[in-house]
C-alpha cells in the first residue's frame, strides 16, 4: 500500500509538473499569437493548439486536483450521516470514480489507437492526434490510481500516509 501511494503521489507530481509546462507554453503561444496578429499576420493552427493543449493540462491535473481535493463535491444530505456512515459512503464512491474512470482511460486509449491506426491529423496544422489522446487517457488512468488509494486508504485507516 505505501509503495502504490508513492507511486501515485509521484506520478502525479510529474504530471502536474508537465501540466504547468504546458500552461506556460499555451500562455506564451496566446500572447505570441496576439502579438502577431497585432502587426502581421497571427499563428497558423493556434486555435487548434490550445484545445490539445487545453485538454491534456485538464487531464493531468485530475489527479492532483482529487489529492488535494480540490473538486467540488455537495455534501449537504452526507454531513447528517454518522462518521461510520459517511466512511462508508466515501469508499463507494472512490470504488463508483475509481471503477468510471478506469473504463474511461481504456476506452480513450482505444480510441487513441483507432486514430493511430488511421493516420488521423488535424486539420490545420497536420499533427497526429493520437498523443494527445493518450496523454488525456494517462491522465484518467491517474485519477483512477488516486481513487483506488484512497479506497485502500479507507480499508486501511492505521496505515495511512501523509500526503
Amino acid at each position: 500500500m505505501a509503495f502504490l501511494n508513492k507511486f501515485a503521489l509521484t506520478l502525479n507530481r510529474i504530471l502536474i509538473a508537465i501540466g504547468c509546462g504546458v500552461l506556460v507554453l499555451m500562455i506564451f503561444l496566446t500572447c505570441a499569437n496576439i502579438f502577431l496578429r497585432t502587426v502581421w499576420v497571427p499563428i497558423q493552427g493556434t486555435y487548434e493548439l490550445m484545445g490539445y493543449f487545453g485538454a491534456v493540462l485538464t487531464a493531468f491535473a485530475l489527479g492532483y486536483t482529487q489529492i488535494h481535493r480540490g473538486h467540488i463535491s455537495v455534501d449537504l444530505l452526507v454531513l447528517g450521516f454518522s462518521p461510520k456512515t459517511r466512511k462508508t459512503l466515501e469508499g463507494i464512491n472512490n470504488l463508483i470514480c475509481m471503477v468510471f474512470f478506469s473504463l474511461v482511460a481504456w476506452r480513450i486509449a482505444l480510441y487513441g489507437t483507432t486514430l493511430w491506426n488511421t493516420g488521423e491529423i488535424t486539420e490545420t496544422l497536420r499533427i497526429v492526434y493520437y498523443p494527445f489522446v493518450y496523454a488525456v487517457a494517462l491522465g484518467c488512468a491517474t485519477l483512477s490510481l488516486i481513487f483506488l488509494t484512497e479506497l485502500l486508504r479507507s480499508f486501511f485507516p492505521a496505515k495511512e500516509e501523509n500526503r
